[in-house]
């Protein structure tokens, strides 16, 4: 089982290091997305992959430098591949979409989360469900906001090893001891199919040179600046998904402002 990069570095470097290695970026992931997240990664400088093929899922993510298991649309065959991936890497990222209601990927997330994943990103309400403290959102739609779920992201962190990011207008991103909020974005980027979902891919692909928390951090910088540099040259929606992968592309390092990231250490007493 390949282990996580122990590498830890902010997002300046992290990008450096991404553009500079292409990580191989193995995402099984919803059939909605497939198209737009395979085009982030590309535009942000990773190399993608989408192999959810039962038999071949395993054997591909032995050599991925990063894997996303996004359970927007899970088939039986996606259920069997992640099922293939856990056992052969730790460094993947666990997208609980729309879980909570829903009973057969709220039983896979619970699956996987035993599993111990990198990473665990989803919007406040995926979140809280996962760390059983909530039901879920409406679809995939929250209903609660990052701080709202702080103390059960905490719990989830401490559970399972994981580093847990919460989408929202502000994430909030905890190792259990440490919580990151990353400021900015724009709200168009709710408004495009694969917004949230291509964020974890991202998470992925920074697994592959940097350790958990930094990864979810950087790539939550990333899209919001990104988001940011699109919203401010489109009209709608629709320009608005273009120009975010052109955004992602043009994005320099030494644009990703580490000021919008403030960093604290919980005093919380959540129970581990």
């Amino acid at each position: 089982m390949r282990d996580v990069v122990p590498t830890v570095r902010g997002p300046e470097a992290a990008l450096r290091a991404l553009r500079d290695a292409a990580p191989l970026t193995h995402c099984v992931t919803n059939a909605v997305v497939t198209g737009f997240t395979a085009n982030a990664l590309l535009a942000l400088g990773a190399s993608p992959a989408m192999v959810d093929i039962e038999g071949e899922a395993g054997i591909f993510a032995g050599v991925a430098d990063g894997v996303l298991l996004n359970l927007g649309t899970p088939t039986p065959q996606q259920q069997a591949s992640a099922r293939e991936v856990v056992q052969v890497t730790r460094r993947w990222v666990l997208d609980p979409v729309a879980v909570g209601t829903l009973p057969v990927r709220t039983a896979l997330a619970a699956e996987l989360v035993s599993a111990r994943p990198a990473i665990i990103r989803g919007n406040a309400s995926e979140i809280a469900a996962v760390a059983g403290s909530g039901s879920g959102g409406r679809g995939v739609d929250s209903v609660d906001d990052p701080d709202t779920v702080r103390d059960a992201a905490l719990s989830l962190a401490r559970r399972t090893g994981a580093v847990v990011a919460v989408s929202g207008p502000v994430d909030l991103i905890t190792d259990g001891d440490r919580i990151a909020r990353v400021r900015g974005g724009n709200p168009l980027l709710t408004r495009v199919t694969g917004g949230g979902c291509s964020l974890g891919a991202t998470m992925a692909a920074f697994l592959g040179v940097t350790a958990p928390l930094s990864a979810a951090v950087a790539a939550s910088v990333v899209h919001k600046r990104a988001a940011e540099a699109a919203a401010s040259v489109s009209s709608g929606p629709g320009s608005f998904a273009v120009a975010f992968l052109d955004a992602l592309a043009a994005l320099a390092p030494d644009e990703l402002d580490e000021s919008r990231v403030s960093m604290e250490v919980s005093t919380s007493g959540v129970a581990q």
